[in-house]
């Protein structure tokens, strides 16, 4: 008996370049979902550079953010416009999300810091933040703008992620395994699923 192979599912490069530009800052996004961790980052601020490698190194992300911003004001609008930014080349380079597993989850430590995030590429944006930073700056960083990023991330991703803290009392710990665990519970999600074959990972048909 004669059988024949199903057809190879060759997806679509899943990139995207995003630019925003405002009276506060000018933003520059590419993202290549499917990369190898590759990053250029400088957006001005030492510590979202350091995390966002963080996203990229652990998400298997090509990533390249390039920022200016009114820095001699505060770090806010850079880091909420960086935050917003990468959320819409995410959104962009995924499309219609066909293939992917949509769920990831990961718990991260990082010595005495244990970091658990779980998200859902839903369609639907929510943020659930659970840390507790004990100190209000990380060098020059104020830790209030780790929620301002993942709320802009979020929204603009539209993505459900929930955040917590499992453990930590040093904030840089705390931050860096949050990222970490993003980072590969996104690459999870992200993944395709040769059994999806390109299918919505919907019992609706559509996220």
């Amino acid at each position: 008996m004669q059988t024949t192979a199903s057809p190879t599912v060759i997806p679509a490069a899943r990139t995207a370049a995003v630019s925003r530009t405002t009276k506060e800052t000018d933003i520059r996004v590419a993202v290549n979902l499917d990369g190898t961790g590759q990053c250029q980052v400088q957006t001005g601020i030492p510590f979202l550079d350091h995390m966002l490698h963080q996203i990229a190194s652990h998400g298997l992300l090509d990533l390249d953010v390039h920022a200016t911003g009114d820095l001699e004001i505060d770090d806010h609008h850079t880091n909420e416009d960086v935050g917003i930014t990468l959320g819409q080349a995410l959104t962009q380079a995924w499309g219609d999300r066909q293939g992917i597993h949509r769920f990831g989850h990961f718990i991260a430590p990082l010595d005495e810091a244990l970091i658990q995030v779980a998200l859902d590429c839903s369609g639907r944006p929510h943020l659930s933040y659970g840390l507790q930073i004990p100190t209000q700056r990380v060098g020059t960083y104020d830790t209030q703008l780790v929620r301002e990023f993942f709320v802009a991330l979020v929204n603009h991703s539209q993505i459900t992620l929930h955040l917590r803290q499992l453990d930590g009392i040093n904030s840089h710990h705390i931050i860096e395994a949050s990222f970490k665990a993003f980072a590969r519970a996104l690459r999870q999600a992200l993944e395709l699923d040769p059994r999806r074959a390109g299918q919505i990972p919907s019992s609706k048909g559509l996220l």
